[in-house]
């Protein structure tokens, strides 16, 4: 099976029980964080579940959603917490 570059990918942050920050990409977001809440995925989670998302943003292309998960990674706590922020208040506007 071929891996498909063009469609939804996500690009997400999850706030994990001990108030860090995981940020991780997808094809399917809400698969994603129950296969997290499960115990499966990344091994930085293990013992700080539940995580709850508190960031998502859609790309187009893989390649884009890499290029954005690198960049966020890169971010401060505090750039972190500015960028959810500014999620949070657009959500809300919906």
């Amino acid at each position: 099976m071929r891996f498909k570059r063009e469609s939804k990918f996500y690009v997400y942050i999850v706030r994990c029980r001990d108030g860090t920050y995981y940020t991780g990409s997808t094809n399917n977001i809400e698969n994603r964080i129950k296969l997290h809440n499960k115990g499966h995925g990344a091994k930085y989670l293990r013992g700080k579940l539940p995580v709850k998302l508190v960031y998502t943003k859609e790309y187009r292309y893989y390649k884009n959603v890499l290029h954005a998960e690198r960049n966020i990674k890169k971010l401060t706590r505090q750039e972190k917490e500015k960028l959810i922020g500014i999620y949070e208040s657009n959500k809300a506007y919906l």
